[in-house]
């Protein structure tokens, strides 16, 4: 019996669970199985995979993904660049660091954006995420600002972002926790009264399916998107990842 799961903390809700126990009843694949890890630290990995000798996979979430790439033996290509992990391959004791977000980010903002979008973007928040999708954009050559608690010189405070800057940045992506369940009465303070119809807003968030967020954006008229299909796409590229021969 082969185990996969989710390291992070905390680990409230869990897709990936839910996700790959369903895939593997719908499959019939009955050599697996999916559990969830909760741990504080990424320190505990090590001690993790010697009491479950078993794993041949984890993926990562908050607030891990950058922290683990310390215990890789390997890292893939674009990790190196990326700077954060969501999927571990675990092969004889050796440990390869892989990043599926920027493929399921990718690939589900492409699907989001009308043909030829030419607009600018920001990026709420600077986590593991974020950095993945900063990685997508720059790939499909959208120019892009990140914003965070703190300026820096890479970087607006939210309290720099003004109706001009609103303006000239119509895609907003929010890779913060904030507005996930059971806090969903949070959402990014942005001024979301300069927001309108020329706008879209992408949550990383999923559950809620639509988060204050969201809300916020389209009671402005702007154009709303979840990251459950994002989380899709990256869950089937971990399991692609997982399975590919050595």
């Amino acid at each position: 019996m082969k185990t996969y799961g989710l390291i992070g903390f905390p680990l409230t809700h869990s897709f990936s669970k839910k996700y790959f126990t369903e895939k593997f009843q719908k499959e019939g694949i009955t050599d697996c199985k999916y559990e969830l890890f909760e741990i504080r630290e990424a320190s505990e990995l090590p001690e993790l995979l010697k009491k479950n000798p078993d794993l041949a996979g984890l993926n990562v979430t908050i607030p891990h993904k950058e922290a683990v790439i310390r215990y890789m033996n390997e890292l893939d290509e674009p990790v190196k660049k990326i700077k954060a992990i969501n999927v571990i391959k675990i092969n004889n004791g050796k440990l390869t660091g892989y990043n599926s977000d920027f493929h399921g980010f990718k690939t589900s903002l492409q699907k989001f954006l009308p043909d030829g979008f030419k607009g600018d973007a920001l990026v709420l928040g600077n986590g593991g995420s974020a950095k993945a999708v900063k990685a997508a954009l720059e790939s499909m050559k959208i120019h892009f600002i990140a914003v965070s608690r703190n300026r820096t010189g890479h970087a607006f405070a939210y309290e720099d972002l003004n109706k001009k800057i609103i303006d000239s940045h119509t895609l907003i992506i929010n890779t913060t926790p904030l507005g996930m369940y059971p806090k969903v009465d949070d959402c990014p303070p942005i001024p979301y009264e300069f927001i309108s119809s020329d706008h879209f807003l992408f949550d990383l968030v999923y559950n809620p399916e639509e988060t204050l967020f969201m809300k916020k954006g389209a009671s402005r008229g702007s154009r709303t998107k979840n990251g459950l299909e994002m989380l899709q796409l990256q869950a089937e590229k971990a399991w692609e990842i997982w399975n590919e021969r050595m």
